[in-house]
């Protein structure tokens, strides 16, 4: 895997580098989240192995927000657990993350780039994200009781 990182004018800074993830702050993240209640901190660590790990960090180095892409880097990506700390929100962080990731080169050419949110579609529809136009097509299998 190719590390990368993208610097904001502000010192802000975004990178795919394994060894920068903090879980000790991502796993309270997600693990308070309304989309991963209760998740434990192995399947936090788990997922982020299975997929490219995106951390935003702030000057200083400490980690102010995360999110993950689910790929075969040819056809499919699926953006998860996009998170911004709340203190540090409004500033447009969340768009730097975004953007970063969704237009990386390498995934230029993707036929789908999927997602799921309840709250941030107006974030996401700056970068193309639209609800699906033929929903019926889509199917999921939720997780077993």
């Amino acid at each position: 895997m190719d590390i990368w990182e993208i610097r904001r004018d502000d010192g802000h800074v975004i990178s795919n580098d394994p060894a920068r993830l903090n879980f000790d702050i991502i796993h309270p993240a997600l693990a308070s989240s309304y989309w991963s209640p209760g998740i434990s901190r192995a399947k936090v660590e788990q997922a982020a192995r299975h997929s490219v790990a995106v951390g935003l960090y702030d000057f200083n180095c400490f980690q102010i927000g995360y999110c993950r892409v689910i790929t075969d880097h040819t056809s499919f990506a699926y953006l998860a657990d996009v998170w911004v700390n709340p203190e540090r929100r409004g500033a447009g962080l969340g768009t730097f993350l975004v953007d970063s990731v969704v237009n990386r080169p390498e995934w230029a050419d993707l036929r789908r780039f999927l997602l799921f949110t309840a709250d941030a579609h107006g974030l996401y529809a700056k970068f193309g994200f639209a609800a699906l136009d033929k929903p019926e097509r889509a199917m999921w299998r939720p997780a077993k009781a």
